[in-house]
């Protein structure tokens, strides 16, 4: 009797000390719900790169933003969730402060065999390792999409897999060890915070593609010969406009993925919602935010544009320029900064061109440039806001996000760089000029996206 008092009391203190809020089912089902969700952004993505290229491109498009979502899964699984946790203090892979980072620690939860395997794999009396790895594997998978899009028709497909690991399976990772992390060096050291993944994510994806497209080259008939640049319509702008608002759904749930319930053994609090970093947030305050940031870039690019893409382009740009803080501002705020982010999108994305870049979506300004800018602008608007949970935590500051927005850039552009120069150098980048001419459909899938006939597509406009 005596030892079932004590166990009731034992049970009756956890709940007291939870608040009540959770338990660990319900963790495990907040984030599984989070896995399907951001699926939807891979389905917007597929749309809008089908709706955006030609007819002749239009199933090569898709087949090669599927083959990154799969190729994602088993190479993050593989050693992308073990450099997330190996790497945060650095290239030294030591244990940091809070002891949950360093080569011995990665190795005893993140390998797929051994003793780590009962963390990554079925295992009834776990109900985290699965949900998470998967939300992180999403993340992994939203970072070769966007690259994706910047490089449709003219990319060869085996070039494009290999670039799409690297970038989803190991530079966007250690950019997430080092700034999204409690260990992160960036995080401990100068007070980085991006809440949302603006810089850590989006920004270096949309450097990865800037370095990939400077040795892809430009699609054939997008510049003339005294520089100045064609437009090059894709054959559906519906079903590109239906794309992007889809991935606007799903960054409902990526944005919950970065939330961590309370009440769990591996929770920050017991009774409230923290971002990553252990700061306290509320779905009630992302609710607010996200909405205003939507709502902030579309009227910003409508302003600018009128054009039904910069539009949808500058709801993600909304989201994207204040996520790094959206567990901080205040809505007016939010508006404020996604409205500026709408104003400077089509701009920036033509500044670019002019410099004989051919992003054909736009994903190196709407993700890389605004990315950015979305790090920056924390900086500036919530300095002295706590960067990380503990005594003596550092504080977010304007010259810790521009250094956080540098690293970024850096682990961004020189993998893309470099990996895909050495793809080009042995021929497996680019497709042959008759292949792109003729329609990567054609010659590279064997199916056709409108099988009553593809009519020849029209000559770009000048």
């Amino acid at each position: 009797m005596e030892e079932q008092i004590a166990e009731l009391t034992a049970q009756v203190a956890a709940l007291q000390g939870s608040g009540g809020t959770t338990n660990r089912m319900f963790a495990e089902t907040f984030y599984y719900l989070t896995i399907p969700l951001m699926i939807i952004i891979h389905a917007g993505f597929l749309a809008y790169e089908m709706g955006a290229s030609r007819m002749k491109n239009v199933l090569s498009s898709g087949v090669k933003n599927i083959l990154a979502f799969a190729f994602m899964i088993p190479t993050f699984y593989f050693f992308g969730w073990w450099i997330y946790w190996g790497f945060p203090t650095g290239l030294t892979l030591s244990e940091g402060p809070a002891g949950i980072s360093g080569a011995a620690y990665a190795s005893a939860i993140a390998w797929g065999w051994g003793d780590s395997a009962q963390y990554m794999g079925p295992n009834i009396a776990d109900n985290a390792s699965g949900v998470f790895f998967g939300a992180f594997a999403l993340f992994a998978a939203t970072t070769a999409s966007i690259m994706s899009g910047a490089v449709i028709e003219r990319i060869q497909t085996v070039g494009f897999v290999i670039l799409a690991i690297v970038l989803g399976s190991f530079a966007w990772v250690v950019a997430a060890a080092w700034g999204w992390h409690a260990d992160g060096w960036l995080v401990t050291k100068f007070g980085v915070h991006d809440f949302g993944a603006a810089g850590l994510v989006h920004a270096v994806a949309g450097f990865f593609a800037l370095g990939v497209l400077i040795n892809l080259g430009p699609r054939i008939g997008k510049f003339n010969d005294d520089g100045s640049a064609n437009h090059i319509a894709g054959h559906n702008m519906p079903m590109t406009v239906v794309g992007l608002m889809l991935i606007i759904v799903g960054f409902w749930g990526f944005l919950m993925a970065c939330v961590i319930v309370p009440g769990e053994a591996w929770s920050w609090f017991g009774d409230k919602f923290a971002t990553i970093y252990g700061t306290p947030i509320t779905l009630s305050a992302l609710s607010f935010n996200i909405l205003m940031a939507i709502a902030g870039g579309i009227i910003g690019a409508w302003i600018i544009t009128k054009d039904p893409f910069w539009m949808m382009s500058g709801a993600l740009a909304g989201i994207i320029s204040t996520a790094s803080g959206l567990d901080i501002y205040f809505p007016g705020l939010t508006f404020i900064i996604a409205f500026s982010a709408g104003i400077i999108l089509a701009p920036a994305a033509n500044w670019l061109e002019r410099r004989g870049i051919d992003d054909a979506v736009g994903a190196v300004t709407v993700h890389g440039t605004i990315g950015l800018y979305g790090v920056i602008m924390l900086g500036v608007f919530a300095s002295g806001y706590p960067a990380l949970q503990g005594e003596g935590a550092p504080t977010i500051n304007l010259m810790g996000q521009i250094i956080g927005a540098a690293v970024f850039f850096g682990l961004g552009f020189v993998p893309g760089y470099v990996v895909s120069y050495i793809l080009k150098m042995f021929g497996m980048l680019r497709v042959p000029e008759g292949a792109e001419i003729a329609g990567m459909d054609t010659v590279k899938v064997p199916a056709q996206g409108y099988p009553e006939g593809i009519p020849s597509s029209p000559a770009p406009a000048e």
